[in-house]
């Protein structure tokens, strides 16, 4: 199993102090989420050879691997454009992460959840141009449901990946999304097992309910406006039920990539990484 750490937190440091910073903290991997200096959210790429070698390089020097890159682009888009253009920046995408040596990405399924069907039949579009970019270069995808995704549902999600039948596509769970992923219920513990031998990643963070108490944990102005609100904070801060997570990943035995993704504390951000390791280390992999 891997432990990973998204240094998003720390996106304003240039790439190769990132990856000393993340060296420091003790961790051996990173998940490189988007920035504006690399892959960043939803635009063209911004990377050249002299920019990947000097990442490369950084790597290599400190020991600390890349377990991904997490490109974010509209390929789910009700507009056609929106999908078009994230095709082409994913295409561009995949040889990055072949130049890098980077044998897998992640995302999610991005369009819209008040227009899921349109949104699902482009994502659908977007795989049948990209699934043979993926296996022409030998990258595989990890998949996620986000808040206001036109999937947000944890078992739906699952059957949406078992459904593309690609071995090498499988389902990335977001402990932060917990909530979304059964409507408030939290049931972690049968989540995990639905997801069963497609689970090979994790996002870990916590966060709060936003449907309990009576729906008012969270009150977004106008009230009826579609909105989503969730938090990527530290282990303990939110009310994930940690006991079930950590004890079904033991019992089903997971052994696949496990990222640290606090978002929440820009203010103390080494104190909050280094934690959340410790914690993650010794319920996994101890």
């Amino acid at each position: 199993m891997r432990i990973a750490l998204d240094p998003y937190m720390y996106r304003t440091l240039s790439l190769g102090k990132m990856v000393d910073k993340v060296a420091e903290l003790g961790y051996e991997h990173i998940e490189l989420s988007p920035r504006e200096d690399f892959l960043p959210f939803y635009k063209a790429p911004r990377v050249d050879k002299a920019r990947i070698k000097e990442f490369r390089k950084a790597l290599s020097d400190t020991g600390v691997k890349l377990s991904s890159l997490l490109p974010m682009y509209h390929w789910a888009a009700a507009d056609e454009g929106l999908r078009m253009a994230a095709v082409r920046n994913w295409k561009r995408a995949i040889q990055i992460a072949v130049e890098m040596d980077c044998q897998l990405v992640n995302t999610e399924f991005t369009g819209q959840s008040d227009n899921p069907l349109v949104c699902e039949n482009q994502f659908m579009r977007s795989m049948d141009e990209l699934i043979p970019e993926f296996e022409r270069e030998g990258i595989k995808l990890d998949i996620q449901a986000h808040p206001y995704d036109f999937c947000e549902r944890n078992n739906e999600s699952v059957d949406i990946i078992r459904g593309l039948d690609r071995d090498w596509i499988n389902y990335l769970y977001a402990a932060p999304h917990t909530f979304f992923y059964d409507d408030g219920v939290g049931d972690i513990a049968s989540m995990l097992k639905y997801a069963g031998s497609k689970l090979s990643h994790l996002i870990i963070a916590d966060t709060y309910n936003h449907k309990a108490s009576s729906g008012l944990r969270y009150i977004v102005n106008p009230p009826g406006v579609t909105a989503t609100v969730h938090q990527h904070l530290d282990i303990g801060q939110g009310e994930v039920n940690w006991d079930a997570f950590f004890g079904t990943l033991r019992e089903i035995k997971f052994d696949g990539i496990a990222t640290v993704s606090v978002f929440a504390w820009e203010d103390r951000p080494d104190e909050s990484n280094r934690m959340m390791l410790e914690r993650v280390t010794r319920e996994l992999c101890q």
